[in-house]
């Protein structure tokens, strides 16, 4: 048998692999960004598909009928690809991250099981109700169906939540030794299932996927209408859109800043790397931050930004209203999160909820003149918005992840600590390689089929499709209702 020839030396690309570390934070990084799209999609579906199903079956009117058995499809279709998306993640606990499964594995192995037991199973029964019984099961059982799916769908997120909080701030146990290793010993369940990050958590992220999704709703509906003004149905889902906007998008802005105050409370690092403070003391509030050169692109701070900022008002608002509040710089600290990732990401989902605000004021008004389906630039502007929500809910995800580097575990167990000691760069670099490839794959085929559902519905409104792929007007004779 012939020397065993190391693999990095057969080709450069695997010289050139990443080290675990990296390459691991990197794919379940990548992982958890495509799984949060599909589960936001659940979670912020749930509303409308309740409000759709009561309709419906009170109502008996086509528009409503139509439009629950449109987006139940499109849940139907989140459903199976958070599943997909989401089952390799535990597995990259073993895989990847060993030591964080050993060390919390008591902790955080009870939510995510019950995640499954109580919140998956819950609704995977029901949602085949709601795509296979409106003619098999009596209205009541329907419309509780309707509930129960979406009940399980923030289920699903508050058992998740659990998990992600614990990491954040970490509750209910005490380190022990077993075998030789430090683990956490859960002491008080509910002071580990209850930290004090979980309501803030709970509640900014369920109203992330609310204002995501309402978004999306909004962009489907504003396109229907603007092919078809007449539509009934989509009309009326447009205006359920811009009124949970209406709604939710304040709401957003509000509790955000009240989270902001608990996060310096009780990760005064990471809320330094929010704003880019490096030196101890008071803080402005930085309303709008440009860069001076590349380099303020991947190492931001006051001397090479041009801001338009509000003297100590950082130091006003983290504290809860005292303009000399001292603010704790990142100079303080050893190690330091990717400092860039946290600022840009934090301004740009900062900057998108101000304009989701703009257009949810907008749309109230041209309600307001009963114009809100004949204005094509509200309608456009909707359609170009329907993404953008989900860009603020990743970005406000990267602020919270990516902010508590370099602890998995605040104040306890760090990244560098918590990766497989046996796994290699090579090994990490090609299973990232493959998780991207995988995922865009999914995301591509997420995407055909919503195009497939709108098309569809379009055609059944009588709206066709040229050779060219213009879109005509509808058929003679057809109606909204039909």
């Amino acid at each position: 048998m012939g020397p065993i020839i190391p693999l990095n030396a057969v080709s450069p690309v695997w010289a050139a692999s990443l080290s675990p570390k990296l390459a691991s934070r990197m794919q379940f990084g990548w992982t958890i960004s495509v799984h949060i799209i599909f589960a936001s999609l659940s979670i912020g579906l749930a509303p409308f598909i309740i409000y759709f199903t009561w309709k419906d079956v009170r109502t008996s009117e086509q528009r409503y009928a139509r439009l629950r058995s449109f987006w139940v499809k499109v849940f139907a279709a989140g459903f199976v690809m958070g599943t997909v998306t989401g089952i390799p993640m535990s597995f990259q606990f073993g895989t990847n991250f060993p030591q964080f499964a050993e060390v919390a594995g008591e902790l955080i192995g009870g939510p995510l099981a019950f995640e499954a037991k109580m919140a998956f199973f819950l609704e995977a029964v029901f949602l085949g109700v709601l795509l296979y019984g409106r003619d098999r099961v009596e209205d009541r059982t329907y419309l509780i169906s309707s509930v129960l799916v979406g009940f399980g769908a923030w289920l699903s997120g508050f058992w998740i939540l659990i998990v992600n909080a614990w990491m954040q701030t970490p509750r209910g146990y005490e380190m022990v030794t077993r075998n030789g290793m430090e683990v956490a010993k859960l002491t008080d369940p509910f002071a580990a299932f209850l930290t004090p990050r979980m309501p803030w958590m709970y509640v900014h992220m369920m109203n992330a996927s609310v204002i995501s999704v309402a978004l999306l709703v909004a962009g489907v509906s504003a396109y229907i209408v603007w092919k078809k003004p007449d539509t009934e149905a989509w009309n009326t889902a447009l205006k359920m859109a811009v009124v949970l906007l209406i709604v939710s998008a304040p709401f957003q802005a509000v509790h955000g800043d009240a989270y902001g105050r608990h996060v310096e409370e009780t990760q005064p690092q990471k809320f330094a790397a929010m704003e880019a403070h490096y030196e101890t003391g008071q803080a402005d509030l930085h309303l709008l931050a440009f860069p001076k050169s590349p380099e303020a692109l991947t190492d931001p701070r006051a001397e090479n930004l041009v801001t338009v900022s509000l003297p100590a008002v950082g130091s006003f608002l983290a504290s809860g209203g005292d303009f000399d509040a001292e603010i704790i710089g990142l100079n303080e600290y050893d190690e330091n999160p990717p400092v860039a990732l946290v600022f840009w990401s934090f301004r740009f989902m900062v900057g998108l909820g101000f304009l989701f605000i703009g257009l949810a004021l907008w749309g109230g008004y041209l309600m307001y003149r009963g114009r809100l389906s004949d204005n094509t630039r509200y309608l456009k502007a909707m359609i170009a918005a329907s993404p953008l929500g989900y860009a603020a809910l990743l970005t406000g995800w990267y602020v919270t992840e990516i902010g508590r580097q370099p602890w998995v575990i605040q104040d306890e167990l760090r990244t560098s600590e918590a990766v497989s000691s046996t796994l290699t760069g090579t090994e990490a670099t090609l299973t990232l390689v493959g998780f991207v490839v995988v995922y865009v794959g999914l995301v591509l085929t997420a995407l055909y089929t919503l195009k497939w559902l709108i098309r569809e519905e379009l055609q059944l409104l009588g709206v066709r499709e040229s050779s060219e792929g213009r879109w005509h007007g509808p058929l003679p004779g057809v109606s909204d209702d039909d």
